[in-house]
């Protein structure tokens, strides 16, 4: 495994190379491409930290937990809740802020604070030709380059190797608690989520699983801030709820705690046998499309908005659920010939491949994984 020490040695490395690089940060989502592996691991460690300018720089192979814990320290934390992804699929290692945002790793807060590209300042990547390319700043007024930083966000080392990225992060709130309603079924589910995200009332969570919780569906809804405010939210929040019918209850900050984990983690199918899937859709065709598909377990989150999918394994889920406004990646599964991303339109597949193109002339960085290269293009 290569494990360049420095950006200008990641430059070399990409630079010279005379075959496909297969780039993990903690290999811990699962990804394989083929080609020599390269690793990030050893480009690591804070660079800057400002907490008063609510922004930190960090190199690509720093631990995600060395940042929290720097966070923390401060009274502050990623305001986008990434996913630990160790316990779902099974995977050591640990996760780093580069593979975070190359995935654009983005938890159930998503729904009110918004996606990773979206606390992205300013990324440091290496691209395919080994040129080393800086992007953005770290101040959000900076906006030189935003859309390329937003670009690499989600590219998952298609189109650069990242070195460093800058991002701006968000006070930590002094609790949380959750709203659960009881014994829902995924319609109701999903009305009740839009009626509760619809309100005033600052939803930073909304799911639905069957499986939470040992006696049936539990419809969960977070609302943080201080003490005082989060009581009386709840309390208004149960009334505009109290015509679904449901039971309701509230877990505490520690329950609250252990609730978002597993629905940001998808922890509840660790070691638990079956492919996978993240459906991203429409939150109102979320019912239909988990009837459709008939899963072996399923949580919704986003409001429903995103569909995390147990099936057996080989199933093509893709061709299960038919046309729909959304797509479907395979987030976990072993052989058989479905591939992990949704095929794109052709329309977009043209500007993919004329991105790949431009940042990745030979075709060097994770190969395949995202598209075909150039010279397969027929």
């Amino acid at each position: 495994m290569i494990k360049p020490q420095s950006e200008a040695e990641l430059a070399d490395v990409v630079r010279s190379a005379d075959g496909p690089l297969a780039i993990s940060g903690g290999g811990t989502r699962g990804v394989k491409v083929s080609g020599a592996a390269l690793s990030l691991s050893e480009l690591s460690g804070i660079t800057l930290y400002e907490p008063g300018a609510l922004t930190f720089v960090a190199q690509a192979g720093t631990p995600v937990a060395e940042i929290e814990a720097a966070l923390a320290s401060e009274n502050q934390r990623l305001a986008f809740e990434p996913m630990d992804a160790r316990a779902l699929m099974g995977t050591s290692g640990a996760p780093t802020l580069g593979g975070l945002i190359a995935a654009n790793v983005s938890g159930p807060r998503r729904i009110q604070g918004g996606a990773a590209r979206d606390y992205a300042l300013g990324v440091r990547f290496v691209d395919g030709t080994g040129a080393v390319v800086k992007n953005g700043g770290r101040v959000m007024k900076n906006v030189t380059g935003y859309d390329l930083v937003k670009l690499m966000c989600g590219s998952f080392g298609t189109l650069g190797v990242l070195s460093e990225v800058s991002l701006k992060v968000l006070p930590r709130p002094e609790t949380q608690s959750t709203l659960m309603l009881r014994h829902l079924d995924a319609q109701a589910a999903v009305t009740a989520m839009a009626a509760a995200m619809g309100s005033p009332y600052e939803i930073t969570g909304a799911a639905h699983c069957g499986a939470l919780l040992d006696d049936g569906p539990v419809t969960a809804l977070r609302i943080e801030g201080f003490e005082s405010s989060v009581n009386y939210r709840l309390a208004q929040l149960k009334e505009l709820l109290s015509g679904f019918g449901a039971e309701m209850t509230v877990g505490d900050a520690e329950m609250s705690f252990w609730i978002w984990a597993k629905v940001r983690d998808v922890s509840l199918w660790a070691e638990v046998p079956g492919d996978v899937w993240c459906v991203s859709c429409r939150a109102s065709q979320a019912p239909d499309l988990v009837a459709r598909a008939a899963p072996v377990g399923w949580i919704l989150d986003w409001g429903g908005g995103r569909i995390w999918m147990r099936v057996p394994a080989g199933v093509d889920l893709r061709g299960t659920l038919g046309a729909y406004d959304g797509h479907a990646t395979r987030v976990r599964g072993e052989g058989c010939d479905i591939a992990r991303f949704e095929p794109e339109a052709p329309g977009v597949a043209r500007l993919s491949q004329g991105l790949r193109a431009r940042f990745d002339p030979r075709g060097m960085l994770n190969r395949g994984l995202m598209g075909p290269v150039a010279d397969e293009v027929v």
